[in-house]
C-alpha cells in the first residue's frame, strides 16, 4: 500500500515539473520496473498529451499506463498467446480507470477542448492541469501497482 502511495506520488511531480501525463505515467512504472534507462522513455509518451496530441482523446495517463504494461508484459513475438496478458492487464486498467472516473476521455474528463486554443488558456486559468490530471495520473498508477501485484 505504501509503494503505491510513493509511486502516485513520485508520477504526480514528474506532471510538476513539466512532463505530460502519459509521460509521468510511464516514466515512473518504467523507473520502478526496470534497472536500466532507455532513452526511449519518456520520449515515445510524448504525442499521448491532452488525449493524443490535445484532441481530447484517450486520457494520457491511461495510454501511458497501457504503455507501460506493454514494457512490462508485452512481447517481441508475433504470437497472439503472448499478447494475452498485456491485452488482460490493459483491459484491467482501462476499466478500473473508467470505472473511478467516469470516463475514459480527455475532453470528458476535464470538460475544456485543449485543441482550441481560448479552452486551453481557460483551462489553464482554472488549474485543472494541476487539479484533475494530476488525480488522474495518481489513479492510473495506483491500478498498474496493484494488478503487477496480482
Amino acid at each position: 500500500m505504501k509503494q503505491k502511495n510513493v509511486l502516485s506520488e513520485k508520477a504526480a511531480e514528474h506532471f510538476r515539473e513539466g512532463y505530460n501525463c502519459a509521460q509521468s505515467v510511464l516514466l515512473t512504472m518504467f523507473e520502478h520496473w526496470s534497472s536500466y534507462e532507455n532513452n526511449l522513455i519518456p520520449n515515445i509518451a510524448t504525442g499521448f498529451g491532452g488525449g493524443i496530441g490535445r484532441c481530447g482523446s484517450i486520457c494520457g495517463a491511461l495510454a501511458g499506463g497501457v504503455m507501460t504494461i506493454g514494457i512490462k508484459y508485452g512481447t517481441d513475438e508475433p504470437s497472439l498467446e503472448k499478447r494475452l496478458k498485456a491485452y488482460e492487464l490493459a483491459q484491467k486498467l482501462y476499466k478500473q480507470f473508467e470505472k473511478h472516473h467516469g470516463s475514459v476521455f480527455c475532453r470528458e474528463l476535464i470538460g475544456y477542448d485543449l485543441s482550441n486554443p481560448k479552452q486551453l488558456e481557460e483551462a489553464k486559468k482554472a488549474n485543472v492541469f494541476e487539479e484533475r490530471c494530476s488525480q488522474f495520473i495518481r489513479k492510473t498508477v495506483e491500478i498498474l501497482v496493484e494488478l503487477s501485484e496480482q
